[in-house]
């Protein structure tokens, strides 16, 4: 006879079971993430991103290094070809993005879409971009031209007399 105690002891012991398949079915889902994770440099974050627009910014970041012109067309949610855009950014960020630190700077609130501005620390440039949800619920960016901002660096401030 099952007692109170022993299905209390079975439901305790399924509960994590069923948890753990589901997590481990979630992460075969994209092996690659993890690969170009453990693969790329560290990408530093400021403000507040969601989940979904942390890792489309970090799948442009990853692209630019690898100088993946369909990885990161393929990232565009307007549709169309969006390969010329993307060679664009690679010519104008992918060095830079491979050999230096990126810090992506997220403002606002990022349930659906957030303007991140990208500053790549090596040409001391700064790119700001659109993430959003696109089709089938997946975040991506709206990929145009680049229009790189140049960092001016600035000295001490003058003095006056």
């Amino acid at each position: 006879m099952i007692t109170v105690s022993t299905r209390r002891r079975t439901t305790a012991l399924t509960i994590p079971l069923v948890l753990g398949a589901a997590l481990t079915g979630c992460a075969d889902k994209h092996p690659d993430y993890q690969t170009d994770y453990s693969n790329h440099r560290p990408l530093r974050v400021t403000g507040h991103p969601s989940t979904g627009s942390l890792e489309a910014v970090q799948r442009v970041v990853w692209r630019l290094a690898d100088g993946d012109v369909d990885g990161l067309a393929a990232l565009d949610t307007e549709g169309g070809d969006a390969r010329p855009a993307a060679r664009a950014w690679i010519k104008a960020y992918g060095k830079a993005a491979a050999r230096d630190e990126v810090t992506a700077d997220f403002h606002e609130e990022g349930s659906v879409r957030q303007v991140v501005a990208l500053h790549f620390t090596g040409p001391d440039r700064t790119q700001q971009l659109m993430v959003r949800i696109g089709e089938h619920d997946t975040w991506g960016i709206v990929l145009v031209d680049p229009e790189p901002t140049d960092v001016k660096k600035s000295g001490p401030a003058p003095t006056t007399r």
